[in-house]
């Protein structure tokens, strides 16, 4: 048998990653909600943004996620246009789900610009201020580029990577799937999203795959929080890593948070696919919320949007 020298192992894990991490939309995923919270389409307006390049939209990644909410009795709308004091007028909650600069929306490299305009953050910021709730989700690099300074308007740092357990090899995810946080080691906070009001809504550990990592603010709660086998890589390209990619370790940084900030309230999340269902590779394998080890991330997506329709209340 021929003995592979590690360089040649690297490569080889460069040319599979991202066939590996190739998906379509799972459009037959049912969510079974025996207990809405609203009365079909008479909750609150939640408008998922389709307006900026996003990787994650209704009609496709995102499709399995609008389910949910649409289950739940909320009243779920694409994002068309810029977001601005008028187009976001009469929204409750905003999601933003990997939103990218129109010069990487195929070509996922450096430079990554900010997808949005600086008036359109102030637009958000304001709104937010005002009651409304935001939901922002941004993926492994290069969408923490495209994110940061959105973030950075309610206090929270991206970095512009993946974030990966290094005790499992260098490529992210190169020998198991999930990352696991769990109450039992408190990397899951206890929090009203992982407690819930009801007894049948506690979860006790949450998937996500793969995904950045981020610095909070002190207002921030950390509801997933990395613990010492992490660490973020920064790759010039997407799933482009060789032995001199910079890292950093990220021992308590987060990949998902909440903060409420004046009237409204924010949760930003560092990885995407944890409230999808996606179908994997060849064999259509169940990937995301329909995952084997991810039972109780449709729970908590679900809590996590209770929470954010709470705001002002």
């Amino acid at each position: 048998m021929t003995r592979l020298l590690p360089n040649t192992i690297l490569l080889l894990l460069l040319c599979v990653g991202p066939v590996l991490a190739q998906q379509v939309p799972d459009y037959d995923f049912d969510p079974q909600i025996t207990d809405p919270l609203y009365p079909s389409q008479k909750g609150p307006t939640v408008v998922i943004d389709q307006a900026h390049h996003n990787f994650h939209r209704i009609d496709g990644r995102y499709n399995a996620f609008a389910k949910v909410l649409s289950r739940d009795g909320f009243d779920v709308k694409p994002g068309t246009e810029p977001f601005s004091k008028q187009s976001l007028a009469g929204v409750k909650i905003l999601v933003i789900a990997n939103a990218l600069h129109a010069s990487n929306e195929t070509q996922w490299s450096k430079p990554t610009p900010s997808a949005f305009t600086p008036e359109e953050i102030l637009a958000v910021a304001e709104w937010v201020r005002e009651g409304g709730s935001l939901f922002l989700i941004s993926d492994h690099m290069p969408m923490p580029g495209a994110n940061e300074t959105l973030a950075a308007a309610f206090g929270f740092k991206f970095y512009n990577g993946f974030a990966s357990d290094t005790t499992a090899g260098l490529y992210p995810g190169a020998k198991r799937e999930l990352d696991v946080f769990k109450k039992s080691n408190k990397t899951l906070a206890v929090h009203e999203t992982t407690t819930g009001k009801k007894q049948n809504e506690t979860i006790e550990e949450v998937a996500t795959f793969t995904g950045q990592g981020f610095e909070v603010p002190k207002e921030a709660v950390s509801l997933l929080t990395f613990d010492d086998k992490y660490k973020i890589l920064l790759p010039d390209t997407a799933w482009k890593f060789h032995q001199n990619t910079p890292r950093i370790a990220i021992k308590g940084f987060s990949q998902g948070a909440v903060r409420k900030f004046h009237k409204g309230r924010v949760a930003v999340f560092g990885e995407a696919a944890m409230f999808s269902s996606q179908l994997k590779g060849p064999e259509k394998i169940p990937f995301g919320l329909r995952s084997q080890g991810a039972e109780n991330n449709l729970r908590f997506l679900r809590n996590l949007i209770r929470w954010l329709d709470d705001a002002g209340n």
